[in-house]
Parts: structure tokens; C-alpha cells; sequence
């Protein structure tokens, strides 16, 4: 491993450690995807075995236990498995499936030190709460790749301190992730007005705009001209939405197979994409945490979301670096980048609430580009970065008339809202007594109020 990837991953390390005596009872460490963040957790599980502490760690998928259980064989960190279809192991790091967990909680008898969360911008949810619930003295550690919520709720009711691991720009331009060229062809179907579900557009809905015999035919069309022969990984709406993609696929004489939560032979499909039998794998959000084959290449973006999340987790798939891959090709049908920005771009994560804004997150995308010519998507410049096209936009015509400039004012709800959120977040920031202090004396409140929400604060911790 290259000293310079080890050294950001020894660095995350050091700054979890210093988190911890600093007086952090559960932080939240974000690392980009590829950029490492299993061996980090292999470490710190390392560092607690060997001074006999326990630890569980929560993961949501098959795949995912899998491959935790790898890296901590190859840190060669003694470890059980709690998941159905594995036998127990009598060890002082287990990997546990959450949902497995919840459904043994009363059956289990040991007390962990540490619960380390994995994915765990899932966990204010369902099975992850009542797991964490259970164990209320247990430190905690999150790692995520994308800290954000469809809702737009922070972290802060399960996480208290951030740590931040290296950007995806920082990778790229080490080379320890490719970097993306990303394509967003016309697609000839309307996406406008589509109808939302907990807060992402309703599957169903998309499905039916992108599940068109003329929109699959301009995937193929570019999947061909673009990416012709690389792995790629397509992903769709619902599973018939799939299951139509894959046979096109097929038909066009391109070896393609669906990847679905239900099917029952997964380990042997993603051998069969790993050793390059099949060109594309074609699925419904299974691959988009946790799967780790280099060797993909392609994003064939054929569902639109509204979540930044989701949108980072699918692009990262494919920014793994592997022999002979120069970049990665993201074809967007969607319009994602254009709601989300590109891959690299600087992100202000955090773990207070944010606005509901469409994003998954809040922020807003930069300006994007699309080159008439050749369909690539870049950030604006006069000319296409890769045909070398003229791509500036037309001048404005400014025009002369008549009327009254009048002076925009921002309405009171607007204004409380806006007040009520500043003071929240001001509350949020302030994670010491110390400081909550200080917030007191500066808004005239007793110091009992600062009191009263340090102690709810270590009461859930």
C-alpha cells in the first residue's frame, strides 16, 4: 500500500483516538468511498482486542459482512459472526448483522465497549436504534461515506463530534481514486414534475418515464460508443425496470444480468462481473454500499434521485482505481449531476439538520455544463474539456423598459424561521458545559438550562 494513503489512514486513526480522550462518547468519522474507511475500522478494532475490550460491528448487508470479516483477517483481528446461516464464535469482536442483532438482543449476554456503526448515516433508523438503544453506556463510532439524510435530520442525535478523512479530490489527485468523465445524454424522456415518496421521487413514477424502449436503445446507443467492453453497472428504478435494461442489454448481444436484493444466486453473479463473463450488471439499489469491485468502470445512471447520498454512494462504485482503468465513464440519463455536482466537488458535511431542498443534504449543486457536441458534462469553461467543442453559453441580450425598482423583503415567518434555525444550531455546536454555559450567559438564560441539556445529553449518550 502507497505510504501516502497509508499515512491518511493512520491519521484518521490518531484523530478517532484523540476524538475519544477529548471526551467524544461517539463520533462520526467520514471517508470517502475507496478511500479506505474498512481498514481504519480493522485498526481501531485491532487497538481494542489487544487490550481485551469488545466491540460490535453493525453492517446491513450480505456483502458487507463479508467483506468487513475479510479486512479483519487480513489485520488479523480474531472475530465471530452474528448472521443467519453463520455459526456463533465465542470472540471479543463480532461483525453483526443489524437486523440478526435485533431479533437476538435478549439472547445476548455480552456488553460491548464499542459499537461501531458501518453505512451509519442509517442509524436513526428502525433495527440500527434499538441496537444502539440496548446498550446505552457503549461508546459508539460511526463511518460513513455520506453523511446526509433524504429528511434533511442531522446526525447529531446519535453521533456527537465529526471527523473528517481526505476528499475525493485528494484522492484523485494522489491517484488513489480515478477520476470520473461524465456523460449526460439525452434520454427523450420527461422528467419534470415527478412525484416524491419519502422524500426521493417515487420509484414507481420513474420507472415509468425511464422504462422506454427509446430510452434503454439511447443507454445502449451510448453504453456502446462510450464505454464499449468495460464493466459497467447500470441502475434502475424497480426491479421490471431492471429485468427490461438487463434483456435489452442481452438482445443488443451485450452479456448483461440483474443484480436484486432477492436474488438467490448474488455471490455468483458478482463473480461472473468480477472475472468479466458479464459486461454489465444491471440492479435496484443493491450495489450501492458496501460493493467493492475495481475492475467496474461505468456508471449507467438510469434513476433519478433526489438524494445526494445515494447519488455519491452509486458514482463511487466505479472511482475504485484497478490496472490499466484510466477513469471512470459515468452516463447519466437523469440529470443527477446536474442536481447533485460532480463527485470531487467540496462538500460542507455536518451534522446538524439542514433544509429540505430536494438535495439529500441541502447543498446546492454547482453549474454544469453539457457539451451540445459530445454530451460530456463539465464544469463551465468556453470550451468541451473532452472534444474540445465550443460550449460558451450565448451572451444576454439586455433590453431597456420601463418600471419601478422596488426593494425585496423577506417575510416575518421567513425571518423567524430563519432565527429559530440559527439558535438551534448555535445549541447544536455548543457540545461542552463550557460552552453551553456561555450560550446561556450570551441569551440571558439561567445556568440551569445549560445544565439540564448537558445532563439529557449524557443520560442518551
Amino acid at each position: 500500500m502507497s505510504l501516502t494513503l497509508r499515512h491518511y489512514q493512520q491519521r484518521a486513526v490518531h484523530d478517532l483516538r484523540l476524538a475519544f480522550r477529548d471526551g467524544a462518547r461517539a463520533p462520526l468519522f467520514v471517508m470517502c468511498t475507496g478511500g479506505g474507511k474498512t481498514i481504519v475500522m480493522a485498526e481501531i478494532l485491532r487497538s481494542l482486542a489487544t487490550r481485551g475490550r469488545s466491540a460490535f460491528v453493525l453492517v446491513h448487508r450480505r456483502e458487507l459482512i463479508a467483506q468487513t470479516s475479510h479486512k479483519l483477517d487480513l489485520a488479523g483481528v480474531e472475530h465471530g459472526i452474528i448472521a443467519a446461516g453463520h455459526p456463533g464464535a465465542n470472540a471479543p469482536i463480532q461483525v453483526a448483522s443489524v437486523q440478526t442483532l435485533a431479533r437476538r438482543l435478549e439472547r445476548v449476554t455480552t456488553s460491548p465497549d464499542l459499537i461501531l456503526i458501518d453505512e451509519a448515516h442509517h442509524a436513526t433508523a428502525g433495527s440500527w436504534a434499538s441496537v444502539i438503544g440496548h446498550w446505552p453506556d457503549a461508546l459508539r463510532l460511526g463511518v460513513t461515506a455520506t453523511p446526509v439524510r433524504l429528511d434533511g435530520r442531522g446526525l447529531s442525535a446519535v453521533f456527537d463530534r465529526l471527523v473528517l478523512g481526505p476528499s475525493v479530490a485528494d484522492l484523485v489527485f494522489l491517484g488513489y481514486l480515478s477520476p470520473a468523465r461524465i456523460y449526460a445524454p439525452p434520454v427523450r424522456a420527461d422528467l419534470n414534475r415527478l412525484a416524491k415518496r419519502a422524500g426521493d421521487f417515487a420509484a414507481g413514477d420513474c420507472a415509468e418515464r425511464m422504462d422506454r424502449p427509446t430510452v434503454i436503445g439511447n443507454a445502449i446507443e451510448h453504453y456502446r460508443r462510450l464505454a464499449a467492453g468495460q464493466r459497467a453497472i447500470a441502475f434502475c428504478c424497480t426491479v421490471q425496470h431492471a429485468e427490461h435494461v438487463a434483456g435489452s442489454f442481452r438482445a443488443a448481444g451485450i452479456a448483461a444480468a440483474t443484480l436484486l436484493g432477492s436474488s438467490p444466486d448474488r455471490d455468483q453473479i458478482v463473480n461472473r462481473f468480477a472475472t468479466g463473463e458479464l459486461q454489465v450488471l444491471v440492479t435496484v439499489d443493491v450495489v450501492s454500499e458496501g460493493f467493492d469491485i475495481p475492475a467496474a468502470s461505468c456508471a449507467i445512471l438510469l434513476r433519478p434521485t433526489a438524494s445526494l447520498g445515494l447519488y455519491l454512494q452509486q458514482v463511487g462504485r466505479v472511482l475504485r482505481p484497478a490496472p490499466g482503468k484510466q477513469s471512470a465513464v459515468i452516463l447519466d440519463h437523469v440529470g443527477n449531476v446536474h442536481r447533485h455536482g460532480f463527485p470531487d466537488d467540496p462538500r460542507d458535511w455536518s451534522l446538524d439538520d439542514r433544509l429540505r431542498s430536494g438535495r439529500g443534504g441541502g447543498q446546492a449543486a454547482p453549474s454544469v455544463r453539457t457539451c451540445p457536441s459530445c454530451f460530456a458534462a463539465f464544469k463551465p469553461a468556453p470550451t468541451c474539456p473532452v472534444c474540445g467543442a465550443a460550449c460558451a453559453p450565448p451572451p444576454k441580450q439586455l433590453r431597456q423598459v420601463d418600471g419601478e425598482l422596488r426593494e425585496l423583503k423577506r417575510t416575518a415567518k421567513v425571518i423567524e424561521f430563519e432565527e429559530r434555525h440559527a439558535k438551534r444550531t448555535e445549541v447544536g455546536r455548543a457540545r461542552t458545559l463550557t460552552q453551553l454555559l456561555q450560550v446561556a450567559k450570551n441569551r440571558g438564560y439561567s445556568p440551569g438550562w445549560a445544565y439540564r441539556i448537558h445532563n439529557a445529553r449524557s443520560r442518551s449518550a
